[in-house]
C-alpha cells in the first residue's frame, strides 16, 4: 500500500501575477513546475504548514487566504494529497533555496509550463476562473 503524503501549496499572487517554482534536478519530479510549499507536519494546520514552509524555503512571509483546489495524485513514491491556497506576500521577496527557477506569470500563462501532475487541476482552475 502506498504512503499518503499530505502537502500544501502556495498560489502567491503579486500585482496580478502568480509565482511558479521549478523543482531541482535532485528532487523527485526533476525540473517540473509547482506551487511552493511542502508537507504538513504532525499537529499543524494546513495554513500554518504553508506559512512555515514558505518562510523556510523562500525566506519570505505570506498571508494565506482561500483554498483554490484539493487534488490527490498517485505517484510511484506515494499518493500526494495537495491543497493549494491563494496567498499574498506580506514581507520580503521569494528567494531560491530549494528551487532552480521561479517565474511570475499571468493566470492564463500558467499552462505554458511543465507542471507536476498534482498541480494541474489547480492550474486549470486558476487559468480559467481567477482574475486578480
Amino acid at each position: 500500500m502506498k504512503k499518503d503524503i499530505h502537502v500544501v501549496g502556495a498560489v502567491i499572487v503579486n500585482e496580478g501575477k502568480i509565482l511558479c517554482a521549478q523543482r531541482g534536478p535532485e528532487k523527485s519530479l526533476p525540473y517540473k513546475w509547482e506551487f511552493p510549499g511542502g508537507k504538513i507536519e504532525s499537529g499543524e494546520l494546513p495554513k500554518e504548514a504553508l506559512q512555515r514552509e514558505i518562510k523556510e524555503e523562500m525566506k519570505c512571509k505570506i498571508q494565506v487566504g482561500d483554498k483554490v483546489e484539493h487534488t490527490s495524485y498517485e505517484y510511484d513514491f506515494g499518493i500526494v494529497h495537495l491543497t493549494t491556497y491563494i496567498c499574498k506576500l506580506e514581507e520580503g521577496n521569494p528567494v531560491l533555496t530549494e528551487h532552480v527557477n521561479i517565474e511570475w506569470l499571468q493566470p492564463n500563462e500558467l499552462p505554458s509550463l511543465d507542471w507536476a501532475p498534482a498541480d494541474i487541476p489547480a492550474i486549470e482552475k486558476l487559468s480559467k476562473e481567477f482574475n486578480f
